[in-house]
């Protein structure tokens, strides 16, 4: 419960200071909040385990993700966060691989991925720079089959599979953010979404 209100509390601070413009206040709040996901996972016992192990090491390259997304301005930072972050979803595909238990519902989820992958990608291409089409592709494929993964091991925990699809929706807001129109409001609902779905996941790893 700790972390939780730690969490909140610095996403809070995250908000104030983005609707101010602090870039301060970000790099001192953002950071924190992600430490708090990390910390709740190794609370949970994510050392305990492989699969713990796993969500752990995904969720420490979020945690760089987030850092690097930080800076304005710099293409090249922030696609080394698109890159951090796209390997923290390899790692969390690999974590739910580990608790897999219903093909079937990761055929149903298949199906509804690509559909939404298609649609997504069609409201972003028109407004991508040349040098980000690969890496929104690629991480796009990532996140959908993140999110198969996940669909797969709900039957151990459905708890993976709500926070695999609240990261999935969060990713949402980034892209609106970064391609089709920045505002406060993306972020509004984006970052609270983004950091609950990270303390989720975290909490999946205890009892694992």
């Amino acid at each position: 419960m700790v972390f939780i209100f730690a969490t909140a509390a610095c996403v809070a601070a995250l908000l104030v200071a983005e609707y101010r413009a602090s870039r301060l206040g970000v790099w001192l709040a953002k950071p924190a909040a992600a430490v708090c996901f990390v910390a709740a996972a190794l609370s949970f016992g994510a050392l305990d385990s492989s699969y713990g192990r796993v969500v752990l090491a995904g969720l420490v390259f979020s945690l760089c993700g987030d850092v690097l997304l930080i800076p304005q301005g710099k293409p090249r930072v922030f696609q080394a966060g698109v890159a951090a972050f796209g390997v923290g979803h390899v790692a969390y595909l690999a974590a739910f691989v580990l608790r897999f238990e219903s093909a079937l519902l990761a055929v149903i989820c298949a199906a509804a991925a690509a559909l939404a992958l298609l649609r997504v990608f069609s409201w972003l291409r028109p407004q991508l720079p040349s040098d980000m089409v690969i890496p929104v592709r690629a991480y796009m494929a990532v996140i959908s089959a993140m999110l198969v993964a996940a669909a797969a091991a709900a039957p151990s925990s459905p708890w993976i599979l709500v926070g695999a699809a609240m990261f999935y929706v969060s990713d949402l807001a980034v892209a609106r953010d970064r391609f089709v129109a920045s505002g406060f409001a993306n972020r509004v609902w984006g970052l609270p979404l983004y950091f609950a779905a990270q303390l989720v996941l975290a909490s999946t790893v205890r009892g694992a």
